[in-house]
């Protein structure tokens, strides 16, 4: 056996071996230029088809070129007429065209509404990037995505989202659909030893901040009201200090290495920190309308507007779903 056909490799692997992005690895994926399979969560791609994708790019091929398999037969099987061969063929099951579904977004509701689109049809492979919102849509602009999310505050509008939309899609048709509301907020040490109520406190001398990534949506409303507030990060003590997501975010003031982080409500029942409210997003979906993908914007309204999937979601803490499938915007 050949050591390659041993080894295979992960998405973020293989973007490190070809020096792009993740959202690229996926996108090749989807076009069907590298062949991938599901290892649970997790999309593998062994040694041997990473292989043969360099080599194809290396001759000039763009695509795979996928030589049939040719069947094992018997002696017996050898002398049956080529013309009776020739007419089997339609009685042969046809390859079924599979669809790979990029959903952009950090929120678990991703997963869930993930899963339902690859319920509705086993034509439907979904694959997830868990990036945040101004990259998400970059990601859509550049076709390395087919859903994303996004929950951007614009301060001089004081609104979520369409104004950041419009600029980063403009000409282009496309279709914003809500997916929920969540409260966010501060999480702050038990019992709030210092004493923090508003965004105003973050300039204070005595407290320590651990901050999001740039580009995620709780980053652009942290910035948007230290902007709306005047305070200059610079002045803000932790502000380099990066974390990628909420959890990591509640675990670093649970454990004393900040004062004050921002972040959504239910992750701080998680960990040992209180929480401040201060925001209600607004979290919605985004997709480019195009006439390749009707069916799929079709079968993630559907699934928004369904009961059932808002039943499914319902427990989950301090979200709210009463607006989940309506269209925000619909370009004409």
């Amino acid at each position: 056996m050949n050591s390659h056909d041993k080894v295979s490799y992960t998405t973020e692997d293989l973007a490190d071996l070809l020096q792009v992005s993740k959202l690229t690895v996926y996108d090749l994926i989807k076009k069907g230029e590298i062949v991938a399979y599901r290892v649970g969560r997790q999309m593998r791609i062994d040694a041997s088809d990473f292989e043969a994708y360099k080599e194809r790019m290396k001759g000039g091929t763009d695509r795979p070129v996928v030589q049939p398999t040719p069947p094992q037969v018997s002696e017996s099987e050898s002398v049956v007429p080529t013309i009776l061969k020739k007419q089997s063929i339609p009685h042969l099951p046809q390859p079924r065209t599979l669809q790979h579904v990029i959903i952009s977004g950090q929120d678990v509701t991703l997963d869930l509404l993930a899963n339902a689109i690859t319920a509705t049809s086993s034509n439907y492979r979904t694959l997830r990037s868990h990036t945040g919102s101004l990259n998400s849509l970059l990601a859509l602009v550049q076709g390395e995505a087919d859903l994303v999310s996004t929950h951007l505050f614009d301060g001089d509008t004081g609104s979520y989202n369409i104004p950041y939309i419009r600029r980063i899609l403009i000409g282009r048709e496309y279709t914003v659909v809500n997916l929920l509301s969540r409260s966010a907020g501060f999480y702050v040490q038990p019992g709030n030893p210092k004493n923090i109520r508003s965004w105003r406190d973050l300039n204070r001398k005595d407290i320590r901040i651990v901050n999001r990534e740039l580009g995620s949506g709780i980053r652009v409303l942290t910035d948007e009201r230290l902007r709306l507030e005047g305070i200059l990060p610079k002045t803000i003590s932790g502000y380099e200090n990066i974390e990628m997501n909420h959890l990591a975010v509640a675990s670093k003031v649970a454990a004393g290495e900040a004062d004050i982080g921002v972040g959504i409500e239910k992750n701080a029942h998680l960990v040992n920190v209180d929480y401040i409210p201060t925001t209600e997003e607004q979290y919605d979906l985004v997709m480019i309308k195009r006439e390749d993908n009707q069916a799929l914007r079709e079968t993630v309204l559907n699934i928004l507007q369904s009961e059932s999937f808002k039943k499914e979601l319902s427990s989950i803490h301090g979200y709210d779903f009463s607006q989940m499938g309506r269209i925000l915007y619909d370009t004409p």
